[in-house]
């Protein structure tokens, strides 16, 4: 069996709608948050779990983490149900919410992870092994001794990574983790994330709304929307599917050049050359090279794919999310 096994999971929750004029009780509406979704994850793979707010993506983790309890269908993660094993199952997990923090608010971190290593009962010479290890690779060498308060949003999130994979779990879940971070602080995240993944084959799961996150990370991605799986598989041949707009920017030799379009094609005049935004699928690429060779001599040439955040939004009202 696979290292997670969830087959046919739902979730449903009940929201008290506004009371009505004169009711003297509020209508309860039932909001199903997960429907029947079913996926198999591999030891050591780096998932991307994506999909707009609401689609459900939360309650998995939670789900799979052991907060909640779904209303029907299974799941297994490393053979162990997550809301009926939970106090052994915990053990070998580390989860990360973007906007909750496990650490200790007023202490040093140091202490906070001292406690992190009694409650996980890990051995002191592996405790300080492993502290060592992590504090080199995020780079917390520093601020051991710094109070949680004190640090930037992108220290505190290195931080927290740090206590949640003290123990060495065998599974990490990431919910929006670089919520807020600058370039910075994401790059170094992410690096971290593929050498915890190479060197420990962590299974990580990540959800998102940073798809330079998933393009930089997973290899493989699942597509959630309104509790329904909608997509899993490769994240190229998802973006390739919805790849309809391109930017070809292109100056020429000679100062008269100018190519002759289509109307479909966009051109746009820009200092010595032109910006091109075209449509693959009403102008194949290679029909339209061939027209830009016939304007003149090309000095200068580069073809853009469409910004990957566009994509993602073209993939998202066409599944109607």
């Amino acid at each position: 069996m696979s290292f997670i096994h969830v087959q046919h999971l739902c979730k449903r929750f009940y929201v008290q709608k506004k009371r009505k004029n004169g009711a003297l009780l509020r209508e309860k509406e039932t909001v199903e948050a997960l429907k029947d979704v079913s996926f198999q994850i591999e030891k050591g793979e780096l998932i991307g779990y994506i999909g707009p707010n609401g689609a459900g993506k939360s309650t998995t983790v939670k789900i799979l983490s052991g907060i909640l309890t779904p209303d029907s269908g299974e799941a297994e993660v490393g053979g162990k149900v997550p809301w009926k094993n939970r106090k052994e199952y915990v053990q070998h997990i580390g989860v990360v919410f973007g906007q909750r923090m496990q650490l200790w608010w007023d202490v040093p971190i140091l202490d906070s992870y001292s406690l992190l290593k009694d409650i996980y009962r890990i051995p002191e010479a592996t405790y300080q092994k492993r502290l060592s290890e992590l504090a080199e690779a995020l780079n917390l060498g520093d601020l051991l001794r710094t109070p949680l308060r004190q640090m930037s949003l992108g220290q505190r999130m290195r931080a927290e990574l740090c206590g949640s994979l003290l123990h060495q779990p065998e599974m990490l879940f990431l919910d929006e983790p670089t919520i807020g971070l600058d370039a910075v602080s994401k790059l170094a995240l992410r690096d971290f994330l593929k050498w915890e993944n190479r060197e420990h084959r962590t299974t990580i799961l990540l959800t998102t709304h940073d798809m330079e996150d998933i393009a930089a990370l997973c290899p493989r991605v699942m597509v959630l929307g309104h509790g329904r799986k909608l997509y899993d598989g490769s994240l190229q041949d998802l973006l390739r599917h919805y790849d309809r707009t391109r930017t070809v920017e292109i100056r020429y030799g000679g100062d008269e050049s100018r190519p002759d379009l289509p109307e479909s094609v966009q051109m746009l005049k820009e200092g010595d050359g032109f910006r091109i935004i075209y449509e693959p699928e009403k102008l194949p690429t290679a029909e339209l090279l061939n027209l830009l060779q016939q304007a003149g001599p090309i000095r200068e040439m580069t073809v853009q794919p469409q910004n990957i955040d566009h994509l993602i939004a073209d993939m998202y009202r066409e599944m109607g999310l």
